[in-house]
């Protein structure tokens, strides 16, 4: 698996399982489109927590293919973690609080993301499923 089986549009569906707040759920779109130096990841969709009212959530990443693996970036081009598809996990410290990915690409084209974020003022499981669009 090479970055660019990532490239194209995938509906997302999300899970988050929080400790200390209320839980929530994410359902949209995610798109890898191609650019220069690899893809650009961009999703959208309607976040609900708890009982509250959905509302409008996106966020943007930047994918790059690196000598250790695919590298994500945040949007300002800011290391944000990597991983190698044969061995997909990886952490990102932020701050007090630790973040922990896993991938699962064992029903490749659909494959989720988990991450457990624990810390001070953390402590939650968000799981991401991705199918093609």
């Amino acid at each position: 698996m090479r970055l660019a089986d990532f490239a194209g549009a995938w509906r997302i569906d999300r899970r988050i399982e929080d400790r200390r707040g209320p839980a929530g759920r994410l359902e949209g779109a995610a798109r890898l489109t191609p650019d220069a130096e690899g893809l650009v990841y961009d999703e959208t969709g309607l976040l609900r927590l708890g009982d509250g009212a959905p509302f409008a959530a996106s966020r943007r990443y930047l994918w790059r293919e690196g000598p250790e693996g695919i590298e994500l970036r945040f949007a300002d081009g800011r290391f944000f973690h990597r991983f190698r598809p044969e061995a997909p996990a990886a952490e990102h410290p932020c701050g007090a609080d630790l973040y922990v990915v896993r991938y699962d690409f064992a029903a490749w084209p659909a494959w989720r993301s988990e991450w457990r974020v624990t810390g001070p003022r953390k402590d939650y499981l968000m799981t991401t499923l991705y199918r093609r669009a």
